[in-house]
């Protein structure tokens, strides 16, 4: 079987993951390779995520590396075996990569927890609000292309409503609650959205006051997804050049702490409501 073109976010973490091990146990790709019969290519291949691999496998590099985790290998075993193929593959043509890795990233996330401070989280958005937004984007989209982009958000939404969602946490500042894009009956209607939304049991909305505590922020926006073990959790800054994924362990702590802090800043989640409902009344 030849190597994949594109190997996916969740194909690529994978064979992360199985090179943290290798290189926790001291081995080289040369040795870890010698240890299942392939060459050092082959092991390269796996680690980049180009080639997929069996349970059994996964298992041997695993007991071959020393590693007792049994919950991590466990998961590491159900992202191999989950290899049909997204929804989020049929936008492959159509828009940038980092488009189908942050919709991968939220799909297999058992919690997700986000912040922003200018804009409303991509998950919350309603269309017209969407499409204002990407109306705006440099350098500018075509009308197809934007509604591509709405329509890949709209898609990635389907999470939340889901018969068993993930948790969902979303710390906003006020000031994203302020801004008017698209004018003013848009902006009235996407408050009024996140009202709705707020009212389902597993999303929590919690705002950031202007007249608040000091709080830390990265500057754009923040997505944290929890994987099914600590050691699978990814962060995701959004910036103007593209999305990043993160998952190095000292940066993942960092950006927990720093949802942590922002946390501690926001309004409960019922003062939050009521603020967003004063702020939907004055718009």
């Amino acid at each position: 079987m030849p190597p994949r073109q594109t190997p996916t976010a969740r194909q690529i973490r994978l064979g992360v993951e199985l090179r943290k091990l290798r290189e926790s146990a001291g081995l080289t790709a040369r040795e870890a390779g010698e240890m299942i019969g392939a060459n050092q290519a082959r092991i390269s291949n796996i680690e980049t995520g180009r080639f997929g691999l069996s349970e059994q496998r996964i298992r041997t590099l695993a007991n071959n590396y020393d590693c007792t985790n049994e919950p991590l290998i466990d998961a590491l075993v159900a992202m191999a075996a989950h290899r049909e193929r997204g929804w989020w593959e049929e936008y492959r043509d159509t828009l940038p990569p980092r488009f189908l890795d942050v919709a991968e990233m939220e799909h297999h996330a058992v919690a997700l927890r986000v912040a922003q401070v200018i804009n409303i989280p991509g998950l919350l958005q309603t269309p017209e609000h969407a499409r204002a937004l990407f109306r705006q984007a440099v350098p500018a989209l075509r009308p197809h292309e934007i509604e591509y982009r709405i329509s890949h958000r709209i898609k990635r939404q389907a999470i939340l409503h889901r018969e068993q969602p993930p948790k969902y946490t979303a710390l906003i500042h006020e000031a994203a609650l302020r801004m008017r894009f698209g004018g003013g009956e848009v902006a009235r209607a996407q408050l009024d959205h996140l009202v709705k939304m707020s009212e389902q049991p597993h999303v929590t909305l919690r705002v950031i006051p202007f007249d608040g505590t000091a709080f830390p922020t990265v500057g754009h926006g923040l997505d944290y997804a929890y994987g099914p073990v600590p050691a699978l959790d990814t962060a995701q800054l959004d910036a103007a050049h593209g999305s990043e994924l993160i998952n190095a362990v000292a940066q993942l702590t960092k950006y927990r702490l720093i949802l942590d802090r922002m946390e501690e800043a926001t309004l409960d989640h019922a003062a939050s409501r009521e603020l967003i409902d004063r702020i939907a009344q004055e718009t």
